[in-house]
């Protein structure tokens, strides 16, 4: 880098202040609890602030805009997802489990979604590397070369965001009626039609992901046998 160009600010380069009666785990932590209560429209430094007790400017020390503390709260729930070791004999069962781990944490922070475009385009956070790291072993295992591992890893990625997301709206739509998934879905009956959903909401909505996801993955195990056996190494 030349000696005159300033390297790109980040959270993730810039050295933490120590012995602060506020930090930046406890400024994150009740970032995500905010988020996850009142959504991403809710969130601002001066209203988290004042749910830490703070002034805005305490926050800044810390965090220097509202972009760092996206880059924070989304490396902190990435934190969450539970990726298995790859296992080339079997590489379909830790890919399968990393994308409903990564759905139940969509589910669980449904702002998530809308903000991942926007994070690790320039510096990654450690949960994130890590997570990323360890879902591209999956796919390395399998016998994907290397220019093709990021493809099938985010081909699937882009499958669980999509169906999680609509279905984290969907659930919030639920939500804000008041009525629970079933009472929900039997109000949307017409001429007394019954709808097998009713009866089992969460499981079908289960079936239908995992219906999907096991399709894409169908896919990917066609293309694993186009591949030449010495293109992986």
């Amino acid at each position: 880098m030349p000696a005159d160009e300033k390297p790109i600010a980040s959270v993730w380069t810039r050295p933490r202040r120590q012995r602060e009666q506020l930090s930046r785990e406890q400024i994150v932590t009740e970032a995500v609890q905010l988020l996850d209560t009142d959504g991403l429209e809710s969130l601002s430094m001066r209203k988290l602030g004042t749910r830490l007790d703070a002034g805005a400017t305490s926050l800044y020390r810390h965090v220097a805009s509202k972009d760092e503390l996206i880059e924070l709260v989304v490396d902190e729930v990435y934190g969450e997802l539970e990726v298995p070791a790859a296992d080339a004999a079997d590489w379909r069962t830790p890919a399968a489990r990393s994308a409903y781990s990564l759905r139940a944490m969509i589910l669980r922070h449904p702002w998530v979604a809308s903000v991942l475009g926007q994070v690790g385009l320039i510096h990654l956070g450690p949960n994130v590397t890590k997570m990323s790291e360890r879902m591209a072993a999956v796919y390395r295992a399998a016998g994907f070369p290397s220019d093709e591992t990021g493809h099938a890893m985010k081909t699937v990625i882009s499958y669980v965001i999509g169906m999680a997301t609509s279905e984290a709206a969907y659930l919030s739509l639920i939500a804000r009626s008041g009525k629970s998934e079933r009472e929900f879905i039997e109000s949307l009956r017409s001429g007394g039609e019954e709808d097998p959903r009713a009866e089992d909401p969460e499981k079908a909505r289960n079936e239908t992901f995992d219906y999907g996801l096991r399709r894409v993955l169908d896919g990917l195990q066609v293309r694993l046998g186009e591949i030449p056996g010495d293109a992986a190494e």
